[in-house]
């Protein structure tokens, strides 16, 4: 599952050799969610937005987390308030820049608005509290946990969106959560299919799911071949049209578990993406997009690298 922990590494990292993927002074690209990496202001040192905008050319970026405050509120982190604090100046920033964000709801730890929220009105009319304060043209889902595990709090999450792209129907949403190796559990995708409930991209986290010492390039096409199955089982679609409503959010580096994300299986992520016109690119996260002599995993990678080169990769997809 996608954990946001702060794992401790072991070994030291060395700095990569330069590559032209995270050359200096390049211009941001046209803005779109369809491919945005977590930047999360919570731990990790959180890199200056821009300087990674002007270095990859990356435009976009999924803030985490929009949590509860105990009751049916959001804030970020369930602590710090939507408008006037560091999130707020870190979207001012990005937009100043031309780009854009895509705020996160949930994560893997922290009170859920979609636990805490008990009916799907009142859900909705958190995520819209949320989309009204920023103007936004995109949220993520991020249902894991005890939130992705209980059958009714599944059903809300999916009867609360329904009603927000009711609501606001040229917002695009997206519904990230966990996977196995031959691809995802398909009870929340079948749940809104039923419910009659389109999101743009079912994005699954191919990582964290046994992956060690193998290739987690290879993995990650074999699971996301999974779950393009699974939305097409569940909606009809063709199999163009199940890879269009399919997305990836990997993680660089050493993730929590010991699996290894290098350069050469992002590279290969982004080929598959492009090739079959995947809805969404993403990966956690931009905090970690450094090299570092045996840090925590919040704020570098454990691999040898150049500083923000995983999202200069990642800024080559094109959906």
């Amino acid at each position: 599952m996608f954990r946001k922990t702060a794992a401790v590494l072991a070994g030291a990292a060395m700095l990569a050799a330069a590559s032209p993927a995270a050359s200096a002074d390049v211009a941001p690209e046209a803005a779109s969610p369809a491919y945005a990496p977590y930047l999360y202001n919570g731990w990790g040192d959180p890199p200056d937005p821009v300087t990674v905008m002007e270095a990859t050319g990356t435009s976009t970026f999924t803030l985490a987390f929009v949590l509860s405050n105990g009751d049916c509120d959001p804030q970020w982190d369930g602590s710090r308030p939507l408008t006037g604090g560091v999130d707020q100046g870190t979207i001012d920033a990005i937009r100043g820049a031309g780009g854009d964000v895509v705020p996160s709801f949930g994560g893997w730890s922290g009170n859920k608005l979609e636990i805490t929220c008990t009916s799907p009105e009142a859900l909705a009319g958190a995520y819209q509290k949320v989309i009204d304060a920023y103007g936004l043209s995109a949220i993520d889902i991020d249902i894991e946990g005890d939130a992705y595990e209980d059958d009714a709090v599944r059903q809300r999450t999916v009867d609360a969106l329904k009603q927000v792209k009711e609501a606001n129907p040229e917002l695009k949403v997206y519904v990230t959560f966990g996977t196995g190796q031959d691809g995802p559990d398909t009870r929340m995708i079948d749940a809104a299919a039923s419910s009659g409930l389109t999101v743009d991209a079912w994005t699954i986290m191919p990582f964290n799911f046994g992956g060690n010492g193998q290739n987690m390039g290879e993995l990650t096409v074999r699971a996301t071949d999974g779950l393009k199955n699974a939305v097409k089982n569940a909606y009809g679609y063709s199999d163009e049209d199940a890879y269009r409503h399919s997305g990836i959010s990997s993680m660089n580096g050493n993730t929590d578990v010991g699996e290894v994300v290098n350069q050469g299986d992002f590279q290969s992520i982004v080929d598959y993406a492009n090739a079959n016109h995947l809805g969404r690119l993403a990966y956690w996260s931009v905090n970690r997009d450094r090299p570092c002599a045996g840090g925590g995993a919040d704020s570098c990678s454990g691999i040898p690298q150049q500083e923000w080169e995983f999202t200069g990769l990642l800024a080559q997809f094109q959906g």
